[in-house]
């Protein structure tokens, strides 16, 4: 290609080869000038560059955000890391272990720095607000993806199959006609077909995605659409994330599920079964006051099944999995609204 005389492509001037910058290592030697020779030069070890990005999105993704910044943009323009030594350090390591990205996680998460406390003082707070300086433990919401997935581990319905082809999880409403432009895209592309079976449980990685339309309950925890590249995820604090958890179809489920499960587990001893959802939802156990809470919530929705045990029925009925019969029924859903309510708890979209 060539230089163009004020952008006239009719006045080409000097010729200009395929080269890397000057200020970096040249193509390997007998490299091709081409993209197979860029990918050779990409990861080639004289090039620090490939591997200190790529080092920086795992940081990223285990503590929320990079040693740099700003991800997409280690140039002039961008923000300079905050601990340079330490990316250089990782960046050296990960190459020499043969781009070893296991290698790297768990390295990074068995560190001293990783697994700190979140918590943190008021001294602290004062003088490292954005944890900046690592003086505590990673702290932010989980993905969308990883939100539903909890979800459906806990319940344990989820499918761990790994590969093969798309599936439909539930949708609240038909959102492909709504992008279609009514009639303009094929049919095929114009309704949404729910699938059934395992299909309904598989990791939130395998569900289908329609560039102009995602799935609406990922959506809604900010999935962003594919229409163009994203490199940072926006992070919303917003009501439709509690309508969702209450309300979304596989969230109603996976809590009627778990709720079984602990009711047999248990043989229906309140204050333990209580106690073990507060613990697998959250984490940690709950401390008096959040016993108190809970199992007021449990006990009048026990007290409102038992009265209307009709409503019962129809919670146990949400869903594909199949109802266990053999449990009371407003035993079930007292204690699946609570295991519902407490996914709502911070604990369980926040990741410490």
């Amino acid at each position: 290609t060539f230089i163009l005389n004020r952008g006239d492509y009719s006045q080409p001037t000097v010729k200009v080869e395929a080269g890397t910058p000057a200020k970096l290592p040249a193509l390997p030697a007998g490299a091709p000038a081409n993209r197979l020779g860029l990918a050779q030069w990409l990861v080639m070890k004289e090039n620090p560059l490939t591997a200190r990005v790529a080092v920086n999105r795992v940081w990223k993704l285990l503590f929320g955000d990079g040693l740099v910044t700003t991800a997409a943009d280690f140039g002039f323009q961008g923000q300079w890391p905050s601990h340079p030594e330490l990316l250089d350090t990782l960046a050296v390591d990960f190459v020499d272990s043969g781009w070893n990205l296991k290698g790297l996680i768990r390295q990074i998460v068995t560190s001293s720095t990783y697994r700190q406390t979140s918590r943190t003082s008021a001294e602290l707070l004062e003088k490292d607000p954005a944890n900046r300086l690592l003086s505590r433990g990673p702290r932010f919401r989980l993905q969308a993806e990883l939100i539903r997935d909890q979800a459906l581990q806990l319940g344990g319905l989820i499918v761990p199959q790994l590969g093969g082809p798309s599936v439909n999880p539930y949708s609240p409403f038909d959102l492909w006609r709504e992008v279609s432009h009514y009639g303009s895209t094929p049919a095929t592309a114009q309704n949404f077909v729910q699938d059934h079976g395992d299909k309904l449980y598989r990791r939130s990685l395998y569900t289908f995605w329609r560039r102009n339309g995602p799935a609406p309950v990922l959506e809604a925890f900010d999935t962003p659409k594919r229409v163009v590249c994203v490199v940072r995820r926006d992070t919303t604090n917003s009501p439709l994330h509690a309508l969702v958890l209450l309300n979304g179809k596989q969230f109603v489920e996976a809590s009627r599920v778990l709720a079984e499960r602990l009711l047999r587990e248990y043989s229906g001893d309140r204050e333990a079964m209580l106690e073990a959802a507060f613990a697998r939802l959250t984490g940690r156990a709950p401390d008096a006051a959040e016993r108190r809470i809970v199992a007021r919530l449990h006990d009048e929705q026990r007290a409102w099944f038992n009265r209307h045990p009709g409503d019962a029925d129809c919670h146990l009925e949400i869903g594909d999995a199949p109802p266990d019969r053999g449990l009371s029924a407003p035993a079930v859903a007292a204690l699946a609204v609570t295991i519902n309510t407490l996914m709502n708890h911070d604990a369980f979209v926040v990741k410490r």
